[in-house]
């Protein structure tokens, strides 16, 4: 639109200039070179304009020629360059595919075409990878990483096939290099991360989630959690050289970190027991039982118990359920102590609140106890172990990721290896096959395709 307008502008302004001159032809003379010239102004402007535009069209026509080599040149360049990723993104299709004699074969198309091997490099290694020859592509990937704008790559590649080779050393040094130079990327972080765990070395594991949560690739709460569980391994790796010193502030860091995580607040009360510091333990206890109660830290208390009695023991647990008077936890640990203390009525009280129609089997054991000392009802005493049997098995350590139990916390989990995904809950139930024959349908009722589902049971 703009570009009409100045044309209708210069057209007007050239046809208003031939009409002046037209109404005014004037005259012009001229002697040159012995030559004597009249002529009007019009036909003088009018033969410049012509001499003026052959002159342009000759230095045209020299400056097309002049450049027809580099234009060749470049046009061929520029042939070369869609042709050469045309080949790098069907070698990519290959490598995905898994052809790797066509992911070669391109890989060389490529590099000869586009002359530029960091572009291919990787294609290369990847088929290389993918026809079974690693040494090669560990070439390629070392070749990579002697390159600025490649060099990530290259130690990524490198450190998989570390990993592969079990070389956890090698792999270790190449991801602190990737992370290093790529802060914010969340799978050499993580690689990172399980290499020191599986070293135990849980300060430099700790300092890589530090690095994790300021790039954002953890939340704050996990961070803290995951801190949390690193000082407490380094809490135990303290006192076992015998600092205890360090262990204690190891532990009280990982409590302060991780005020839910019952180990670490078992481990800092323990060592200032230790210590010499009973009220700060006692004092660590409840406020772990104000967050999550837990059968350990009644089981602590009683040890920290003054006197050490039975009747002691119980004192210092009905102080501990105080806290956290209404949760079921509270209510068996009183009722454990107070059958420790032959105080039946108070036992009686306390399990008497939390029966339900299909109670544990710590509840029922606690009841067949109850029974046996108080009145003494042993037939009463054996049907609640009987109950015991078929209810819920006691709370245990229950890894999230592959179903796990163990009693012990461990920060990686003993079958998946998996780290920190422990938590306290109670075990499925395993059904008895007495149970399931009993539960299952009558002949009658039985489909007719009984073969199959005799195979799926």
């Amino acid at each position: 639109m703009i570009r009409a307008l100045w044309f209708f502008i210069l057209l007007a302004g050239f046809s208003y200039l031939a009409a002046r001159l037209a109404d005014n032809p004037g005259a012009v003379s001229m002697d040159w070179l012995g030559y004597h010239v009249e002529t009007t102004a019009g036909l003088l402007v009018t033969g410049l304009v012509i001499v003026a535009l052959l002159l342009a069209t000759i230095f045209r026509i020299w400056s097309y020629f002049r450049r027809a080599p580099r234009r060749m040149v470049r046009a061929r360049r520029e042939w070369r360059r869609r042709r050469g990723y045309k080949a790098l993104t069907q070698g990519m299709v290959a490598v995905a595919a898994g052809d790797a004699q066509e992911a070669r074969r391109l890989a060389r198309k490529a590099d000869n075409l586009l002359g530029e091997p960091p572009l291919t490099m990787l294609l290369s290694a990847q088929a290389a990878q993918l026809s079974g020859d690693d040494e090669a592509a560990g070439k390629f990937f070392e070749a990579m990483a002697e390159k600025p704008e490649t060099e990530y790559l290259g130690l990524s590649g490198m450190l998989n096939q570390r990993l592969q080779d079990g070389d956890t050393e090698a792999a270790m040094a190449l991801a602190e290099k990737a992370s290093d130079l790529k802060p914010k990327t969340d799978t050499v972080s993580a690689t990172l991360l399980d290499l020191q765990i599986k070293n135990a070395d849980w300060e430099a594991a700790e300092d890589t989630v530090r690095k994790s949560i300021r790039a954002k690739l953890t939340g704050a709460d996990q961070g803290r959690r995951r801190r949390g569980v690193l000082n407490y391994q380094r809490s135990i790796e303290a006192e076992a050289e015998g600092r205890l010193g360090d262990a204690l502030q190891m532990a009280q860091r990982a409590n302060g970190l991780a005020p839910s995580f019952v180990p670490a607040a078992l481990r800092t009360a323990r060592l200032l027991a230790d210590a010499g510091k009973r009220r700060k333990a006692i004092s660590i206890i409840e406020e772990a039982w104000v967050r999550n109660p837990h059968s350990g830290l009644a089981r602590l208390m009683e040890d920290l118990a003054p006197g050490g009695t039975p009747p002691d023991k119980l004192h210092a647990i009905e102080k501990l359920a105080g806290n956290n008077k209404d949760h079921v936890e509270s209510h068996l640990s009183v009722a454990q102590a107070a059958l420790a203390a032959e105080l039946w009525t108070e036992a009686r009280e306390h399990l008497d609140v939390i029966k339900t129609e299909n109670p544990p089997g710590r509840f029922c054991r606690m009841m067949a106890e109850l029974e046996e000392g108080e009145n003494p009802n042993s037939e009463a005493a054996r049907d609640w172990l009987k109950r015991a049997a078929l209810g819920d098995p006691d709370p245990a350590w229950i890894c999230g990721n592959c179903g796990n139990v163990v009693a012990e916390w461990e920060p990686v989990c003993g079958r998946c290896k998996a780290f920190d995904t422990l938590a306290w809950d109670t075990p499925p139930r395993v059904t008895r096959m007495e149970d399931a024959r009993e539960a299952a349908p009558e002949p009658d009722d039985a489909p007719l395709d009984t073969d199959t589902n005799q195979g799926n049971r």
